[in-house]
């Protein structure tokens, strides 16, 4: 019985912002969207157009308070193809949190907190021996 991966969950508290940030930064586009009967939340699908596993972006409308993200030792991770371009943006728009010079990546911090690895596509995500 084999299983695909689809997609991971972040709760958003400002749905049009995180789209603009995802957008911005990743690059990724909203593929679909659910809005339930009552609009009392809303569910937004983003792709990054060439793999298939989406980012789900969850708002609840009664939700006010920010979320409690705990340690935040969880996380999502990207591959670039021009890493110091991409480092170059994510500096410019204030959003790196974390870099690691020694295995050679950095993290960028969306809106809510959410960590967001980033590494070069040609050597993935650990540093060559």
């Amino acid at each position: 019985m084999p299983f695909s991966f689809h997609h991971f969950n972040f709760n958003v508290a400002d749905l049009g912002r995180s789209l603009a940030f995802y957008r911005e930064a990743l690059g990724l586009a909203e593929v679909r969207r659910y809005t339930a009967p009552d609009a009392s939340f809303q569910l937004a699908y983003l792709g990054d157009g060439a793999t298939s596993p989406l980012l789900e972006l969850t708002w609840l409308r009664e939700r006010t308070e920010p979320y409690n993200l705990g340690d935040n030792e969880f996380h999502l991770a990207f591959a670039v193809d021009d890493f110091e371009a991409a480092r170059r943006r994510h500096r410019a728009m204030g959003c790196v949190c974390f870099e690691n010079e020694t295995m050679g990546i950095y993290f960028i911090e969306d809106p809510d907190g959410y960590w967001i690895e980033i590494f070069p596509a040609d050597r993935g995500p650990l540093p060559l021996p």
